[in-house]
């Protein structure tokens, strides 16, 4: 279902008009050296700089929200999004959105305003360009359990491009995401909190993932660094499956060895560089066990 079509989904019984936001630049630290203490500034690099940056968060970063139960969870996340620069919004069958949204979303009013709806998470990777994908979880795995084998906000706050078109998904209010809602996914996230009472609301956890990413994205070494985009991991990932399938074990420890392969690829956030040294690789490997 195309944007367009579901946009009627959305009804809005108030006449209230839009909340009109004055948006903030943020400055990195580094740029702090590059002011002077009464906030004059020496070199106009660092505007340039955080204004690319406050658009890589505006415009890459998808944060979308499966199934919600209750309209005002929507306007809480607007609003937590809105703190930390982030504007699209995403909603999976939501229920209808009533006043309370854009109540609860204060000044991100906008946001529910303007947020994509889909009746499916299918639907929305077929409409829009997504290089990589986040879960987030409060039930993380183990080593018999690949696809919940979680990062910390932190290490993905330390770790995410910017530049990429990223969705990053919450789930359920009760129930979360589901097993094939993860395994879409490139990596997990999870919040460490106390075992007796693990789950958080769903604006709390998106709060301290989104801080993360936030702290973090002025930090990001773009220069001489960049992330192996999604075609270059795919390609990656094809080679090691044809090679997976040519050695003699069981079905089910090549589908687990190529999972495991693929978990330690998008965990890693390897470079281009790295990414075609590896597949460089395999492809001498493929060629030696032909020639045999």
């Amino acid at each position: 279902m195309s944007d367009t079509a579901v946009s009627q989904q959305k009804e809005i019984e108030s006449t209230n008009k839009p909340v009109v936001v004055e948006k903030k630049v943020y400055v990195s630290e580094k740029s702090k050296s590059k002011v002077r203490s009464k906030g004059k500034v020496i070199s106009k690099d660092y505007d340039i700089n955080a204004k690319n940056e406050s658009n890589n968060l505006k415009n890459n970063i998808y944060v979308v929200f499966i199934e919600c139960e209750t309209p005002g969870n929507i306007g809480f996340l607007a609003r937590t999004m809105a703190n930390f620069g982030l504007e699209k919004l995403v909603l999976i069958n939501p229920p209808k959105l009533k006043e309370e949204a854009f109540y609860q979303a204060m000044h991100g009013r906008y946001i529910v305003e303007n947020a994509m709806i889909y009746d499916t998470l299918e639907n929305f990777y077929k409409n829009n360009k997504i290089d990589f994908k986040v879960a987030t979880t409060g039930v993380a795995g183990g080593s018999y359990n690949l696809s919940r084998i979680p990062l910390k906000p932190e290490q993905l706050g330390e770790k995410i491009n910017p530049n990429y078109n990223t969705a990053i998904l919450f789930g359920r209010e009760g129930d979360g995401l589901n097993n094939e809602e993860i395994e879409s996914c490139d990596i997990t996230v999870t919040i460490p909190t106390n075992p007796e009472y693990p789950i958080l609301n769903i604006s709390h956890a998106a709060a301290i993932i989104l801080y993360e990413i936030f702290k973090h994205i002025y930090y990001y070494p773009v220069k001489g660094l960049q992330e192996s985009t999604k075609l270059e991991k795919e390609y990656l990932l094809k080679d090691m499956k044809e090679l997976i399938d040519s050695l003699d074990i069981p079905p089910h420890k090549k589908k687990t060895g190529l999972k495991s392969f693929k978990n330690i690829i998008n965990r890693a956030f390897i470079t281009g560089r790295e990414a075609h040294t590896l597949k460089g690789i395999l492809r001498r490997l493929k060629i030696k066990i032909k020639e045999g």
